[in-house]
């Protein structure tokens, strides 16, 4: 029997929740098989099996926690499906009990043969523990915190009846994203400074060339691939927005791991294009699909979402004219694309009609001035807006 464990799963991540299983007690299990759902504060992610044979039981239940390292399963290697057994009486010398349940009761001081057992052949599980420790007399009881419960929907006015509510839990994805977005609030001096790109050249040329590209690298070219070239050729001419703080010392990456802002069905997920000064257009532009397919499946890595050193999102893709996006700590900037529309421009004293896009950046005041956001901001622009500049690197 072997223990299926919570891997690493983020950086700073210690603990994730269990979401749902996706085998049954007693089912033959595949090499690779996705066998359960682990929540994170960035993604929902599938743990899949490390061998074939049979998943013996369920340790950690839908809803619960665990932490990295922690095990939510036993597994038996190599044999046939069996129906998962039945509660076992303990044997005469005393019950066996699972590794977290053995510290439990040695903390709590609880002997084993006080607990009974519901894993298998008897052993005892920490939830054992816990529940024997609920049910056992406590002296003195402190009276619970006087908390007034959320009031129920109010019903509809018989006259009204169109007018009800819909209390909805929170998912535990979005609970986290919440958190994590507030932690971004409170934890960095966040600003944002605005520009506007004429899309006109990119356009062209992705009418002109978008044929011949998809027809050679099998992916259309997408607006992202010059957003990422352009934001990698700012950002090392303003290092300061590639960096992070970290024990009292600003750190500066001399390399460039772009996070694409992805939509993964719950909310967004942020994949990484490592090394995307390496890329070419069309390297980007299929990783960056990949991306978006695993999201929505949920079949991302947790490392693919680790260690970005700058963002990217595209609002425009839901129609956002402009937005302030959120920094991804402990990033210290992320650029805002948004929709495209025509708008009337002055160009050379008159006035012409122009494909444009707000470009907002948002960035950590405790790192990057104001003089080096509106620099790179602007420089953003001036690639998108003559991107043979893109391939030249000038």
């Amino acid at each position: 029997m072997k223990e299926l464990v919570v891997p690493s799963v983020g950086e700073s991540i210690v603990e994730v929740e269990i979401g749902a299983w996706l085998k049954q007690e007693g089912e033959a299990i595949g090499q690779d098989e996705p066998l359960v759902e682990l929540i994170t504060d960035k993604a929902t992610l599938e743990l899949p099996a490390p061998f074939a044979g049979t998943l013996r039981q369920i340790l950690k239940r839908t809803g619960e926690t665990a932490r990295v390292g922690e095990a939510i399963a036993l597994l038996e290697e190599g044999v046939e499906a069996q129906p998962a057994p039945r509660e076992k009486a303990p044997k005469a010398e005393g019950p066996l009990a699972m590794p977290a349940a053995e510290r439990l009761m040695a903390e709590k001081g609880v002997p084993p043969e006080a607990v009974a057992g519901t894993g298998l052949g008897g052993r005892i599980l920490k939830e054992d523990v816990l529940r024997h420790l609920e049910s056992a007399p406590k002296p003195e009881p402190a009276p619970p915190p006087v908390q007034t419960p959320p009031p129920p929907p109010a019903p509809a006015p018989a006259d009204r009846p169109w007018r009800v509510d819909e209390a909805v839990p929170m998912t535990p994805l979005r609970r986290r994203i919440a958190e994590r977005l507030l932690q971004a609030r409170q934890t960095t001096a966040m600003l944002t400074t605005f520009n506007e790109a004429d899309m006109s050249a990119v356009i062209a040329l992705r009418k002109e060339l978008g044929e011949a590209f998809q027809k050679k690298h099998g992916v259309k070219l997408g607006f992202m691939s010059f957003f990422v070239k352009a934001v990698v050729q700012a950002l090392k001419e303003i290092p300061e927005l590639n960096a992070e703080i970290r024990d009292g010392y600003i750190v500066y990456h001399r390399y460039y791991d772009i996070g694409i802002a992805v939509g993964g069905g719950e909310g967004l997920v942020v994949p990484v294009l490592r090394d995307a000064d390496r890329l070419s257009f069309a390297e980007i532009e299929k990783q960056i699909a990949d991306f978006a397919e695993r999201a929505r499946t949920k079949k991302l890595k947790p490392e693919e979402l680790m260690g970005g050193t700058f963002t990217i999102t595209n609002g425009g893709i839901y129609g956002s004219l402009n937005s302030t996006p959120l920094l991804n700590p402990p990033q210290v900037g992320i650029l805002g694309m948004h929709a495209i529309q025509e708008r009337p421009v002055a160009r050379d004293g008159q006035v012409v009609i122009r494909p444009m896009m707000y470009l907002a950046l948002s960035y950590d005041h405790r790192i990057v001035d104001g003089r080096e956001a509106v620099t790179f901001l602007r420089r953003v622009k001036e690639l998108i807006e003559n991107p043979v500049r893109l391939l030249l690197e000038v």
